[in-house]
Parts: C-alpha cells; structure tokens; sequence
C-alpha cells in the first residue's frame, strides 16, 4: 500500500464517520474534504473543484429549476386529489401509490428526472393530506433510484454494462434482462415501507424549516403576533378619517393590517383609505392597546377574529425580513413616496438600518442599501416581494402561489428536457435547456429561477466528487478491490456474491455509479471463474448494487430530496442502512439462485 492509497483511505473513512455522526454540516464536511485532498496533494488543484461544474451538479440544479416551475405552474396540483381519494386515511396505501408510480417511470428515464417531476406532486400532497412531508419523500426517492434497476436504461451503470462486457468479450443483456431483479427491488423497497416506514422514518413537516424560521424572526425582535378584529359602527369619530390621520403605530403601538368592507378584503389598507361605517379592521398588537383603540374611537372589540381568521393561520400569513437590494430603485426613496402598502401589500413592522431597530412610524425615513425591513403579510405577498429588484426575502417562506396560466409551457419545457435525456444527449445539457426555457417563457423570473437551486446540496454533490476522482487517481479502488477478491477466494459462492454486492454499495456512495462500475466490473469478470461463478451475473450484480445508494444522501436523488423533507443523515442511516441491506440480499440473493448461470 503507498502512501497515497493510505492517505485516500483514511479520509474515506473519515468522511464516512463525520457524514454519520453529523458533528458538522455535511456541506462543510464535503468541502473540508475536497480542500484536504487538494492541500495533500491527492487531486491536482485543477481537479478540487471541476466536481462544481460537473454534470451530476449542473443536472441536478437544472431540476430544482424545473420542478420549481412545474409547481409554480400548477402542473403537480391535478395530480393530489385522486391520489388522495384513492389512499383516503391510510397512509400506507398512499405510500404505495407513490412509490409504485415513481419506480415505475424510473424504469424508463433517469432516476432524478422520476424524482423531479414528483418531488412538487409529493409535496402538494403531504401539505393537503396533512401528512409529514418526511414520511413520504424518502420512500419516493427510494423507488426512484429502486426503479433504475427495473430496465437496462434505468440507469448509467446499466446503459454502460454492455460496452464493458464487449470489452471483455462477453455478451451484453437484452433490454429487460434485469427485470425481475429489479422488480424484485421495488416489490421490497414497496413493502418495507408499507410495513415499517412508521418505525423508520422521521415526523417532520416540509413546512417545519419555514415555522422555525418565523420562530426565529418573532423572538429575534420580540415581535408582537396577536391578532384583533374590530368593526366600526354607525357614529364612531374614525368614520370619515385616512388611515394617515390616525398615527396607529406612535398613539397606539398597533399596526392595521387588513381591512374588510362587506366581502371585500384589502391588505395593509394604503394610507390614503378612508374608514366607513360596517367596516372591520384587523390590528397587530397588544390587547390593552387593541381595547384601548377600540374604546377611543367607539369600535365593537371581537373576542376572537372570524373575519381575519387565516391571517392567524401560519400556512396564510407571517412576518418576513426583507433585504433593500443595493440595485434597487427604492434605494434613497421612503416608504410613502414608492408606496409599500400599496404595491405589494403588506404591512412594515420594523425598520433596521445602521445598526438600529426602528419600531415606530418610520414611514418618511429614506431606505438605504442594505436596510432590512421587518414586514407582516400573506406569504404569497411576501413572497412576491422577492421576486422584485428592489428587495431580496431573507426569511424562509412556505407559499403556494400558483400561475396555472403557464401550465403549458412549463408541460412543454419539461418534456423536452425529459425528451433530449431519453434521445442521447447529456443529461445536463438536456435539462439545463429545459429551466432556460422555464424562464425564457415566463414560467418563473430569473430570481425565482435562482432561488429555487439549494446551494447545501449542489456543494455537497460537488464537493465530494473528487473524492472519487481521488480513489481512481491514487488507485485506492483498485487496491480494495484486489484485496476484496483475495478474501473471498476460497469461500462459498454466494458470499462472494454478497461480499461483491456490499464493494459496489461502499464504492457508489462516495465516487459515481458509473466510475464504481467501470472500475468493478473487469476485476469481477476476472474473479468469476476460479469462484465458480459466471462472469455476466457477476458484473450485472455490480451494475444493479452500484445503485444501491441510501445509506448517506451522496446520491443525486436523495441530495435532492434533503432539504425539501428536512431531513439529517441520521435519518438516512436509519432507514437507509435497512434499505441497503434488503437490497443487497435481494440482488444477491435472486442473482445467485436465478441469474445467468
């Protein structure tokens, strides 16, 4: 062993126990480890971050953007009331259904395209049914990758197995050789779940990351959150009088967000709106202040809001910290001369700027670059703000804002992503055509475009490529594969199978399926023989387990799926680990008993 494998190896193991044991982010554990093996001298400096602008990364944030604007577009929404009236209360039955229908699209397209155009269905669902979103991404994710397994173009080591065989001199598979191994698979991966995925999987909202950080926001600057209602009867003295008139936040520390008049409701009323009899005024507060508004003007208190009732719904309604762009065309200008309530809304609640908190009425003091303003709104509203140049939403918003006008051309950019992939072109370039086409057609806005791509999950991916790149480079892989196969010479058959199955799973998680497979395969043809084993078995196995990628989420599907189920690697490492193992004694197992013989 040479120094370089030994140093290899050692950060492999490394990395394996700070991803299991969480003591950092796993995006900084990646990109610890992509600067150690640069300064080591294990990768050249040109190779450290070429895992950035791989394909796997460029693919994989092209779908963020896709599945952004198939949602956004409304695509996904259709899909939730069946699914929902078929499952009714059992979760089970919906768990199934999903799965069931993922494995069986990726069967025939690539595995993190299956997950992208269910990820926003999925979602849609868990938040309509009331389900954790958490105990239905992962299975989803599962059978995806389950799925590739189920064609010999389910997946890149299955595309690439009969090139390699070729080389060997060996006869490739027809299309559906893999079939029953691979529905082997997804019956298991089904039935796992069905069956313990209570046990193993975690409670978590898709919403809880968006409530901890209204959480966060409201205690940070101690924000008031209760909400009355007040209605105006006939000869109260606010009848008549603007909203400017009446100075809510210096005489009564309240802030009028939402104003109703018969059936029509208007948003953080613009200053210029004039109260009348019948009306019913929504304000943010105190109690003692409320009721003492309320008893100033001679308005009707409501114990509790009917009304308003949604604006007190997490889901509707919350505070956001909102950035001033320095680009922005507000910059120098004050709320009242662009008009914040009236263009976007929403309610101002706190001015920070220059290292102070402004709570009082601040609605003439210029913004300048950099400023935070605190405001209170409907979330589509604030998310709205986002979207323009003037102002970038710092806190995390769960919205459902939908523009089904644009389902069309989000069907159609969608499709010829999935198109080109299925015709031969590179994935990345496929689906990277289809988000430009999302913006170029109006389904999302270039901002909403960037938002939409999880920075955590593209630098883990990326980062943790050369690592791979390093067990080739060093020949770290092929020194524990030689030593695999001479510890098993000798020993039964079918624990050569396991012992091959278990090298294709540890190589797949930190190096790509397609590399794990290219660097497996010849030494496993060559190994067959004096094992009294066929060699084809021996190296569809190793194609099949190289998809055998849950126990960490280093593959492309489950990094996708890390932040929209907020999930932790512990949480992959009990669910997954059991996956893994499953699989591995299935493919093992069916291989050895009905493979190629």
């Amino acid at each position: 062993m040479t120094t370089q494998i030994a140093l290899t190896l050692g950060i492999l193991v490394l990395t394996i126990v700070l991803l299991a044991a969480e003591v950092l982010r796993i995006d900084l554990v990646a990109l610890g480890v992509l600067l150690l093996l640069a300064w080591l001298g294990l990768i050249r400096s040109a190779e450290a971050f070429r895992g950035l602008s791989s394909g796997a990364v460029v693919s994989m944030a092209a779908v963020m953007v896709l599945g952004r604007g198939i949602d956004r577009s409304g695509l996904t929404k259709g899909l939730t009331r069946p699914v929902l009236a078929w499952a009714g209360d059992s979760e089970r039955r919906l768990l199934t259904a999903i799965m069931a229908a993922v494995g069986s699209l990726s069967a025939f397209m690539q595995n993190i395209g299956a997950a992208a155009l269910f990820l926003p269905a999925v979602t849609r669902i868990a938040r309509r049914g009331g389900y954790a979103t958490s105990r239905l991404l992962m299975p989803m994710g599962f059978a995806a990758i389950l799925g590739g397994t189920v064609s010999m173009i389910g997946s890149g080591p299955l595309i690439l197995l009969g090139d390699l065989l070729r080389q060997s001199g060996l006869q490739p598979f027809g299309l559906f050789a893999v079939t029953p191994y691979g529905l082997a698979l997804l019956g298991v991966g089904i039935a796992f779940f069905a069956l313990l995925g209570p046990r193993v999987l975690p409670t978590r909202s898709g919403a809880e990351a968006a409530e901890t950080s209204q959480r966060e926001l409201i205690d940070a600057w101690q924000l008031e959150t209760a909400l009355h209602e007040v209605s105006v009867p006939p000869g109260s003295p606010l009848i008549g009088k603007a909203r400017d008139e009446l100075r809510l936040k210096d005489a009564f520390h309240l802030h009028l967000v939402a104003l109703a008049d018969g059936t029509d409701i208007q948003p953080a009323p613009w200053r210029h709106t004039r109260f009348a009899a019948g009306q019913t005024l929504a304000v943010l507060g105190r109690q003692a202040d409320a009721l003492r508004f309320a008893e100033h003007f001679g308005l009707t208190a409501h114990p509790h809001p009917e009304v308003f009732a949604d604006l007190q719904n997490p889901s509707s309604a919350g505070f956001a910290e909102v950035l001033v762009s320095p680009r922005g065309s507000v910059v120098g200008k004050s709320i009242r001369e662009f008009g914040l309530r009236k263009t976007y809304q929403v309610e101002p609640v706190l001015l920070l700027s220059g290292g102070s908190a402004d709570s009082a009425d601040f609605s003439d003091r210029p913004l300048h670059a950099g400023d935070t303003l605190v405001v209170h709104g409907e979330l589509p509203r604030l998310a709205a703000m986002g979207d323009s140049p003037d102002f970038h939403v710092v806190t995390m918003i769960d919205r459902e804002d939908l523009d089904e006008s644009r389902r069309w051309p989000a069907a159609l950019c969608f499709l010829l992503a999935l198109g080109l992939g299925l015709a031969g072109f590179p994935l990345a370039l496929s689906l990277s055509t289809g988000a430009l086409g999302m913006v170029l057609l109006g389904v999302l806005s270039v901002d909403t475009a960037y938002r939409a791509i999880d920075l955590r999950t593209i630098l883990l991916v990326g980062a943790l490529i050369p690592l791979g790149t390093a067990m080739q480079n060093t020949g770290a892989a092929a020194y524990l594969a030689q030593h695999t196969a001479t510890l098993v010479a000798g020993t039964h058959p079918l624990v050569a199978v396991l012992v091959v199955g278990a090298l294709a799973t540890l190589f797949s998680l930190f190096m790509s399926n397609v590399a794990a497979t290219v660097v497996l395969v010849p030494l496993v043809v060559k190994m067959a023989q004096p094992l009294g084993l066929d060699p084809r078995m021996l190296a569809l196995l190793v194609a099949v387990c190289a998809s055998n990628s849950f126990v960490l989420p280093t593959h492309q599907v489950n990094a996708l799926l890390l932040g929209a189920g907020g999930y932790r690697n512990a949480d992959y490492v009990r669910a997954g680990g059991a996956m893994t193992l499953l699989f591995l004694v299935t493919a093992g197992g069916t291989m050895y008993w009905f493979g190629p013989k």
